[in-house]
């Protein structure tokens, strides 16, 4: 839906153009930006954005930024804002309602609402409805509401975790992993394997830190979080297996675990 929306229809709604190319490697979205007039928009996501820091490109003036797909987190966003001279903006929605909010998260965590979309709480759960979203539908989304036209944004409904009857979420422990200095990419997962066998919910993660160790993986990650979200195991990898739309799918990161305890490492 975000490809669709921010090309075919963006195209078709505003006159614009965007370009046909498909670059993957930093130094073809360069080339395919420079190919471009001015003012230029680059429509991307998270795990591109650190991809173009990573490597250490000077890219062309680009006016705007997009991302959507995972949430954005603020040291990325204020970074590449310095970087690349730029503003970036974050899409926020669903399948099923589209777009219907933006923020800049550089400037804000707080979400605004596209014109006439409203957010309503009725028994726990928050619904989408008004303008663009015909019907009232829910958000599988742990959301605040700030007013008619504001609310922030705590994670998905189905992130939560409890470990020893302590809670937190993947988002939170994803963003306080991937602010570690030195970290490229990062990600916290449940292990596959049955919670009565131990009494306690295990965590795992895949890390690329080409500088750091685990043990100064964890290290920094025990000044950030509760000892109790500590992974078992903590991954060092060359990349993680993200799909072709960025996003990590359960039973890669849960094979790539297998994968470590079956040669002998440490759970």
């Amino acid at each position: 839906m975000y490809g669709f929306e921010s090309t075919v229809l963006l195209a078709l709604l505003s006159g614009n153009g965007f370009s046909a190319e498909r670059p993957f490697y930093p130094a073809d979205i360069c080339a395919s930006v420079s190919a471009v007039p001015r003012p230029r928009a680059l429509i991307t996501t998270p795990v591109h954005l650190r991809a173009l820091l990573a490597a250490g490109i000077a890219l062309p003036p680009i006016d705007l930024m997009v991302s959507a797909t995972a949430p954005l987190a603020l040291d990325l966003a204020l970074e590449v804002e310095a970087k690349f001279q730029t503003r970036v903006l974050e899409i926020y929605g669903s399948t099923e309602t589209g777009q219907i909010a933006t923020r800049r998260p550089a400037e804000s965590p707080t979400w605004h609402l596209w014109p006439d979309v409203r957010l309503i709480a009725r028994d726990g759960q928050v619904f989408a409805q008004g303008g663009h979203v015909e019907q009232m539908t829910p958000m599988c989304d742990v959301i605040e509401i700030m007013g008619d036209e504001e609310f922030l944004l705590h994670g998905r409904t189905a992130d939560l975790v409890n470990v020893a009857g302590k809670r937190s979420s993947f988002g939170y422990l994803n963003a306080q992993l991937n602010a570690i200095p030195g970290v490229v990419d990062g990600a916290f997962f449940l292990r596959d394997e049955e919670p009565q066998s131990t009494g306690v919910t295990r965590l795992a993660a895949v890390v690329v830190a080409p500088t750091l160790s685990v043990a100064q993986l964890t290290e920094h990650l025990r000044r950030r979080i509760d000892p109790v979200f500590l992974p078992r195991p903590l991954l060092l990898v060359d990349q993680l297996p993200r799909n072709a739309t960025g996003k990590l799918p359960l039973q890669a990161l849960q094979s790539l675990a297998e994968s470590h305890l079956r040669a002998g490492g440490t759970p």
